[in-house]
C-alpha cells in the first residue's frame, strides 16, 4: 500500500509539473507569435500617432488616451464601493441569511459574460440616463463589471486577518469601526490592493462592453473630459484585427503588445505593493 501511494504521489507530481511546462510553453509560443507579427511596427511613431486608413501612419494615441481616462474613472467609481461592501458583508453581516443571499448573487454576477454588462450599460446608462456614448458610460459599465471581483477579493483579504486581532482591539475598549479602520483594513490592505489591480487588468482588456456602449473604432483626437466620445486599446485592436489587409494584422499585434505591457505593469505594481506591505507589517 505504501509503494502504491508513493507511486500515485509521484505520478500526480509529474502531471502537475507537465501541466506547468505546457502552460508556459503555450504562453511563450503566443508571445513569440505576437512579437514576430509586431516586429517593425511597434515604435515611437506607433505610440504617438492617431488611427489612420494608411497602416504606415496608424497608431494608438487616441486609444491610449481613452484607456487612461477609463482607468482614472474606474478608481473612484468601483474601489470605495467594492471595499465598503466587502467590509459590511464580512465584518457586520457575516453568517446571516442576508449575507448568504448577497454573497450568492455577487458570486453569480462575477461569472456573467461581459456582453451582458454591455447591454445593461447601453440600456441604462447610454439611453436610460441619457449620458450618451461617452467615456463616463464606458467607465460606469466597467465598474459594474469589476465590482463583484473587487468585493470577493476584498472579502477574502479581510477574512484572512486573524480574529484574535479583532478581539484584542475590542478588549482594549475600541469600537468595532475603530478596530476595522485601525487594525483589520491595514492588515488586509495587501490582498485588497492585489485584487483591485487584477480587477483593473481585466477591465482594461474588455472589448464587448465598450463596443455595446458606443466606443468608436476610429477616433482622431484625444478625449479631454468624461463626456467626450472615445475609443480604447481593446476596441482599436479588434478593429484592426477585423480588417482583411495583412498590414492591419501587424498593427493589431503591436497594439496587443502595448496592452499586455500595461497589464504586466499593473500586475508588477500589485506584486510590489503586496510585498512592501507584507514586509512593513512585519
Amino acid at each position: 500500500m505504501g509503494a502504491r501511494r508513493r507511486a500515485a504521489d509521484l505520478l500526480f507530481s509529474a502531471f502537475c509539473v507537465l501541466s506547468v511546462i505546457l502552460a508556459f510553453l503555450f504562453l511563450a509560443l503566443f508571445l513569440f507569435s505576437l512579437l514576430r507579427d509586431a516586429w517593425g511596427w511597434l515604435d515611437w511613431q506607433f505610440l504617438t500617432s492617431f488611427p489612420s486608413r494608411s497602416p504606415e501612419r496608424a497608431g494608438v494615441k487616441a486609444a491610449l488616451g481613452g484607456t487612461l481616462w477609463l482607468a482614472l474613472l474606474l478608481l473612484p467609481l468601483s474601489v470605495p464601493l467594492g471595499v465598503a461592501a466587502a467590509v459590511y458583508l464580512e465584518e457586520y453581516a457575516r453568517g446571516s441569511r442576508w449575507d448568504r443571499l448577497v454573497y450568492l448573487n455577487i458570486a453569480n454576477l462575477s461569472g456573467v459574460p461581459s456582453i451582458i454588462y454591455g447591454m445593461l450599460g447601453l440600456t441604462f446608462f447610454v439611453r436610460g440616463l441619457g449620458l450618451g456614448r461617452v467615456i463616463l458610460s464606458g467607465a460606469l459599465i466597467l465598474s459594474l463589471l469589476v465590482l463583484p471581483l473587487i468585493i470577493l477579493s476584498s472579502r477574502e483579504a479581510l477574512r484572512a486577518v486573524p480574529n484574535e486581532l479583532r478581539l484584542a482591539g475590542l478588549a482594549l475598549g475600541a469600537t468595532r469601526w475603530q478596530v476595522i479602520r485601525s487594525i483589520v483594513l491595514p492588515a488586509a490592505l495587501p490582498g485588497i490592493l492585489t485584487g483591485v489591480i487584477l480587477a483593473f487588468s481585466r477591465a482594461l482588456g474588455e472589448t464587448a462592453p465598450l463596443i455595446m456602449v458606443g466606443a468608436l473604432t476610429f477616433v482622431a483626437f484625444l478625449p479631454l473630459s468624461p463626456f467626450d466620445p472615445f475609443t480604447a486599446l481593446p476596441v482599436q485592436i479588434f478593429n484592426w484585427a477585423s480588417r482583411p489587409q495583412e498590414e492591419f494584422l501587424h498593427l493589431a499585434a503591436a497594439g496587443s503588445i502595448v496592452l499586455l505591457g500595461i497589464v504586466g505593469v499593473l500586475n508588477a505594481v500589485a506584486s510590489f505593493l503586496r510585498a512592501r506591505y507584507h514586509l512593513g507589517g512585519r
